[in-house]
């Protein structure tokens, strides 16, 4: 039997107002704006505002929006004495996974009303950094810093990480990075929000499956294996020949193509810069080895197989990152603290649609493709009449 469509692939599964993606001229809108005017203008706590409430906020509604996240970002500090009893070399994805899903112990998860909802997007989002942070200084043996807050989403993050107030220059360029991963349309982990949101599970349930999903190499770990590829390297002088030895070998270069994206992704132009910039402050190599990476593998893959093939999101983003300072293992983990609002939207969304509501849960057809031993069904015979070839 023929089997059409694995994976979903190219289905329409449901309407949205939040983000769109147009492969062939690699455009990403979150809510009508393009993500590259945002990267340049706003700041991630107004692109949050945007991706929840479908609209930018006013002067009034960005103060008190910045004010309710701040109020939120403390954690229990039972969760962070618990964190005390893991394994320090815990994946931290599991970490977070668990205790996202842990925040339903200690807040009120009835949200029946959209209004309600919106408050517990806060709660998330302000959290998931708080969470992070705190793993990253207890597993490494320093007591948790508590939020700061005179301080923005992303300079708060860097300094509950390491202890130290980042300069305006690096918060900007970390803030820049949260916007761009802030959504993506119905990616894997997003998909995995909205069905678990759809049985009417609670936010901290859907957003915490969204987690597991993300934390898988072929979704969110990606910007790891790039960062390995570019220490593997080591210099420009090494590209060519690593590029080349990959690809005879018929192995991927990671953070090169795109599922949707038949061009640029917009993430990655503008990643593109931000690494330039940082390698320029830092004196770090990884931006010219990164670079070089795009251009051989480019130039390889139209010369062997006659495709053009361009840099993702996360080719660009592991060089960021590493000059941030950020631990490697916290790559995937920053991007959930991005990708919690846009998780949260789209939990909303699925919840409380207002046009065109599909059915209320998600159950797609399977095809069956097992065995048939006749109309009724294998005969079941008793565990001591069965031969080996019963299976």
């Amino acid at each position: 039997m023929e089997t059409k469509n694995i994976g979903l692939r190219g289905i329409e599964v449901a309407d949205t107002r939040i983000s769109n993606i147009d492969g062939e001229r690699g455009k990403l809108i979150y809510r009508g704006y393009d993500i590259e005017d945002l990267a340049r203008e706003s700041s991630f706590e107004e692109t949050a505002y945007l991706l929840l409430h479908d609209a930018l906020p006013t002067k009034a509604e960005y103060a008190d929006f910045v004010r309710r996240l701040a109020e939120a970002r403390w954690i229990p500090k039972q969760m962070q004495t618990n964190m005390g009893n893991w394994r320090r070399d815990a994946d931290p994805m599991d970490m977070l996974q668990a205790f996202v899903a842990a925040l339903a112990g200690y807040y009120d998860e009835e949200f029946s009303t959209k209004e309600a909802s919106y408050d517990r997007a806060i709660n998330l989002i302000a959290k998931v950094p708080t969470i992070v942070a705190s793993w990253q200084r207890i597993r490494n043996g320093h007591s948790p810093v508590d939020p700061e807050p005179g301080l923005g989403h992303a300079a708060n993050f860097l300094r509950m990480m390491s202890g130290e107030t980042p300069d305006a220059e690096t918060a900007r360029i970390f803030d820049t990075c949260l916007i761009l991963h802030a959504d993506h349309t119905f990616n894997a982990s997003t998909f995995t929000a909205r069905q678990v949101a759809s049985t009417r599970a609670h936010m901290y349930s859907a957003a915490s499956a969204a987690i597991g999903a993300l934390s898988g190499e072929l979704h969110g770990g990606a910007n790891y294996e790039v960062m390995r590829m570019l220490l593997d390297i080591g210099s420009v002088d090494r590209v060519g020949p690593w590029i080349g030895a990959r690809m005879e070998a018929g192995e991927r270069i990671m953070g090169m193509g795109h599922a949707v994206y038949r061009t640029f992704d917009p993430r990655a132009v503008v990643l593109q810069r931000l690494s330039r910039q940082l390698a320029a402050k830092t004196g770090d190599p990884w931006y010219a080895i990164t670079e070089a990476v795009e251009k051989a593998t480019m130039a390889a893959m139209k010369e062997s197989k006659g495709i053009d093939i361009y840099p993702n999101v996360d080719l660009y983003s592991a060089s960021v990152y590493y000059m941030l300072r950020i631990p490697m293992d916290l790559n995937t983990p920053i991007f959930a603290i991005s990708r919690a609002v846009g998780w949260a939207a789209h939990v909303i969304e699925e919840k409380f649609a207002e046009a065109a509501p599909k059915p209320a849960l998600y159950r797609p057809k399977a095809i069956y493709v097992g065995k048939y031993c006749g109309p009724d069904g294998c005969e079941y015979k008793p565990l001591d009449l069965r031969s080996g070839g019963q299976r």
